[in-house]
């Protein structure tokens, strides 16, 4: 049995606090939110967040991020992507520099281009040995049920990676290790936008051979953009490339491809904001990811179309006939 602190209190973060409990460790759950807080610790729910879930009664929760900090012997981070480096200098000197951090973010940072872990690294001047990440196909509205998934425990340490294996392994979450970070977490972030551009088409009332090829073609993309950056070109078959995809693409539960769809069913991003109020990572890192994949000579048409209807440069019907004129000369 091991203590884990959980940071964030949203849907995400409950549900993997609940995973960790049913694999029988000790968790405490931070959140900003003290009715959500209290709620968790008087009713074992989070109606906000998880409505319908019961959660496990072994579960605590806090508004006092230093309980947090003194209480886990791994911190796991599951906050918004974006606001994650003002949360690590609003902590700076109280976060433990010596506790395994592994982070659950999906995304680039719009304004530095950074990967989430190396925002970590940065910020707390922490070891990177000392990090890993969680990632692939898994909602959190079906996780939360206890539906079977799997996901991957990357690190550069292998370590960590088994560390992710032990702590978050049940029977019916099944998690693989993996030594490639920087594939998985680019995988992670890319696929969001990829996931906007299929709900586009699904808003379009466009069918199954457009969504197809959408995402066929997507995955294409992302697996050049992280072979550009040393990936091994095996993660993008996997659990956080090709599995990520395709939830991410074929659930309506994924906030991409909802706000894809309002975008593609209103014609304007003001359409769809006003549809979709939540965090939408894919709209947050679309332009970053672009100027990444163009740092390394990488064409990702799909990527860059997407990026321009997030800056409200295009309409869903001029969208499509980009990406139809996009250039032939092979699949892969």
């Amino acid at each position: 049995m091991a203590r884990v602190s959980v940071l964030g209190s949203g849907a995400w973060g409950t549900t993997l606090a609940q995973v960790l409990c049913d694999a029988g460790h000790e968790v405490l759950l931070w959140g900003r939110n003290s009715a959500v807080v209290e709620e968790i610790n008087s009713t074992h729910t989070n109606t906000k967040f998880l409505p319908g879930i019961s959660l496990p009664t072994a579960l605590r929760a806090t508004t006092q991020v230093e309980e947090a900090f003194a209480f886990g012997e791994s911190l796991v981070l599951a906050i918004p992507a974006q606001s994650l480096r003002e949360n690590l200098k609003n902590w700076a000197g109280q976060f433990p520099l010596d506790l395994p951090v592994i982070s659950t973010l999906k995304g680039i940072e719009a304004t530095t281009m950074a990967r989430m872990t190396e925002v970590v690294v940065e910020e707390l001047g922490i070891s990177s040995d000392l990090i890993g990440l969680i990632t692939g196909p898994n909602l959190a509205g079906e996780l939360s049920l206890r539906q079977p998934a799997g996901a991957v425990g990357a690190s550069i340490n292998p370590a960590i990676s088994q560390l992710i294996v032990d702590l978050f392994t049940t029977k019916y979450f099944r998690i693989y290790p993996s030594d490639d970070l920087v594939g998985c977490e680019l995988a992670g972030a890319a696929k969001s936008v990829i996931a906007l551009a299929v709900g586009m088409t699904i808003g379009m009332d466009l069918g199954e051979n457009t969504q197809a090829m959408v995402i066929t073609r997507g995955l294409s993309e992302v697996a050049r953009f992280g072979a550009g950056y040393g990936a091994n070109p095996l993660t993008f078959l996997g659990l956080a490339g090709m599995g990520d995809i395709v939830a991410s693409c074929g659930s309506a539960l994924s906030r991409n491809r909802t706000f894809g769809e309002a975008f593609g069913r209103t014609g304007s991003m003001e359409g769809a904001r006003a549809e979709v109020a939540k965090t939408v990572e894919g709209v947050a890192s679309a332009n970053a990811i672009l100027e990444l994949a163009h740092r390394v000579g990488v064409e990702v048409p799909i990527i860059e179309v997407v990026a321009a209807w997030v800056a409200g440069g295009v309409t869903p019907e001029q969208a499509m006939e980009r990406l139809m004129t996009v250039s032939t000369r092979a699949e892969i």
